[in-house]
């Protein structure tokens, strides 16, 4: 490199040998990428609160609609039982049918179920079925169980959460608790032999909805095992949120009262 004279005022030249000084982007790229952030910030926001808006709907808004379904079929039902009206024939079992149902928008309703341990106001439909348009306005029958007050068992379902979750507080149930179901031709009522959390199995295990209920496992929970009984089978989820595990509670017909 040449030496540089006093006063001289040139600028010196590079010694880099072989690479380049590194060039700014352009501000094209640079608004390019302000963009992209500004879009993906976007994306997220309303992603997440789409998420909280399903989760609300989930635990809250069904719950209101579900409320008001309950409301609006006990009405009806009550109302059409009290008027005589012939309705629809319930299927309520191979054993034939425990009275003419109501015919509702959701379905078939064939009882109405009461639960002393879950308050005076606690009265929530049964509908024909499982499926999740049934399950999201009340108890679902088991269409091959037998029906209410029937030699069998009278199995039913419900949510633990969600869609009016009639069985949230189902652990709180014990041994002797009351389940009622009146039809339009008679209250029967039912005592627990089991408790609300004394068995839990998984969803497969469908001998729960068995005429006679049969625990394949040694020793474990299961209805008194003598033959020519009137069941009731109460199934719903093993927790709040998602699983594939059942709670399920057994009880025995102890009193039928015709209307």
């Amino acid at each position: 490199m040449p030496a540089r004279v006093v006063g001289d005022n040139r600028p010196v030249a590079s010694t880099q040998t072989g690479a380049h000084a590194a060039t700014p982007p352009s501000r094209h790229v640079r608004r390019l990428r302000r963009r992209w952030t500004w879009w993906l910030g976007v994306l997220l926001i309303v992603g997440g609160l789409g998420l909280l808006g399903y989760v609300a709907w989930q635990f809250w808004g069904t719950n209101w609609v579900s409320h008001r379904t309950h409301e609006r079929i006990v009405s009806q039902v009550a109302k059409e039982w009290q008027d005589g009206s012939t309705g629809t024939t319930g299927t309520t079992g191979s054993t034939g049918t425990a009275g003419a149902a109501v015919e509702v928008a959701e379905g078939n309703v064939t009882a109405l179920v009461r639960i002393p341990r879950f308050g005076d106001d606690y009265v929530v439909p049964v509908l024909e079925g499982t499926d999740d348009d049934v399950l999201a306005a009340g108890y679902g029958h088991f269409e091959d169980a037998a029906g209410p007050g029937q030699l069998g068992n009278y199995a039913i379902a419900a949510h633990r959460v969600t869609h009016g979750e009639p069985l949230r507080h189902m652990p709180e149930l014990r041994p002797g608790d009351e389940i009622v179901v009146e039809t339009r031709d008679a209250t029967y009522t039912y005592e627990l032999t089991t408790g609300g959390d004394d068995l839990v199995v998984p969803f497969t295990a469908g001998w729960v909805v068995d005429p006679l209920p049969d625990n394949p496992e040694p020793g474990g929970v299961e209805p008194d095992q003598q033959q020519g009984q009137r069941l009731i089978t109460l199934t719903t989820c093993s927790e709040l949120f998602h699983t594939d595990n059942r709670l399920v509670a057994f009880g025995v017909l102890k009193d039928r009262t015709p209307r």
